[in-house]
């Protein structure tokens, strides 16, 4: 499993094209393991959208919730 979770290994670079983002990529982007991510997910603690069983990260609101946006002037 944890071949799976470093296949999964993303860097904030390389989400500029994606829209959403799986828990184990999110988890693997913030140095976390997956059970910790799911938890910070279902406390509201990561910005998150369930699609049926799925969560999801919104890349946007992710980017906003780091600080790694830039604000419009």
């Amino acid at each position: 499993m944890n071949e799976r979770i470093r296949s999964q290994a993303i860097g904030l670079d390389n989400i500029e094209t994606r829209v959403t983002l799986t828990i184990e990529e999110v988890a693997g982007l913030l140095g976390l393991g997956r059970s910790a991510a799911y938890e910070a997910a279902r406390r509201g603690e990561i910005p998150s959208r369930r699609l049926g069983r799925r969560v999801l990260v919104p890349v946007p609101a992710l980017l906003d919730w780091l600080g790694a946006t830039e604000s419009a002037a």
